[in-house]
């Protein structure tokens, strides 16, 4: 189970209004409107999500976003769940490390979708997995779980070869045949004229990145910070245009590696990947 720590972002009241208004157009094309929308700062069900895992233990947990406390923690490793850390630095290691975690996923700026960072309203460093990995090895000694990018058998090895003990993958799975990934998303991922990935806030308020679309392009430079009042303000409109199979208002999560994805079983895939291993 992976767990989004709560570290909102609050949005400046003005600049989302602002912003509601600049996106409108992209609701009108689908009959939605963006007038009577409001700032939601939720947690997204926290300490349900908690109360729910500690009561009914799962093998895994991992947490993204930030820390959770080290009473979090222990409580976890006391039910026999071991605990996954994302970080993105070697700061965010070295905090993980001294609240009690088991495991560090370490996350580079190429991995697709959301950045794990701490601190959001800053843009993580374009920092290579590799390099990543060694620095944070040199301030912790937990097992490492490298990510972010990682799309060829090469990629993996190289993981491997800086310190990690295993790498996860996510956007070169993405048109596996087991994923639920949908077909204007699935179509985007293969159209050959879609080369760049961008880091966006222009979805969610917080550093993310995907495909290059035409809301990215409108978008991005107008977005303030605000998590998840801006997750909130966009989702009818991407809900609209993923029905709709609109690409171009879509938030297409992608990581850097996202020409390797293709349409086949997940097993082939991995086993490719890990065929230099």
């Amino acid at each position: 189970m992976n767990l989004f720590v709560p570290n909102r972002v609050p949005v400046d009241p003005g600049a989302f209004r602002a912003f509601a208004r600049a996106i409108a157009p992209e609701f009108r094309a689908y009959g939605l409107d963006t007038a009577e929308t409001r700032v939601v700062e939720d947690d997204d069900h926290w300490a349900d999500k908690l109360d729910l895992l500690l009561s009914s233990p799962v093998p895994a947990v991992g947490f993204t976003f930030g820390l959770p406390r080290p009473s979090v923690v222990a409580a976890f490793r006391r039910a026999g769940t071991l605990v996954v850390q994302t970080v993105t630095s070697a700061a965010e290691a070295r905090a993980a490390a001294e609240a009690g975690v088991d495991v560090l996923a370490v996350q580079a700026s190429a991995a697709g979708g959301h950045s794990g960072t701490w601190t959001p309203r800053r843009t993580p460093p374009a920092v290579p997995l590799p390099d990543l990995l060694r620095a944070v090895r040199q301030e912790v000694s937990l097992p490492l779980v490298a990510a972010g990018g990682i799309a060829t058998p090469d990629a993996v090895t190289g993981a491997l070869a800086a310190g990690a003990g295993a790498v996860m993958v996510g956007t070169v799975l993405l048109r596996a045949d087991e994923a639920g990934t949908s077909a204007p998303y699935r179509a985007a991922l293969a159209d050959p004229r879609r080369r760049r990935t961008v880091v966006t806030r222009a979805f969610t308020g917080r550093p993310a990145r995907a495909l290059r679309n035409g809301f990215t392009d409108r978008y991005s430079a107008l977005a303030p910070d605000g998590y998840p009042a801006l997750h909130h303000l966009t989702r009818p409109v991407r809900g609209a245009a993923a029905a709709a199979g609109d690409p171009g208002r879509i938030n297409l999560w992608a990581g850097t590696g996202h020409r390797h994805a293709t349409a086949e079983p997940a097993a082939r895939i991995l086993h490719r990947l890990a065929s230099r291993v």
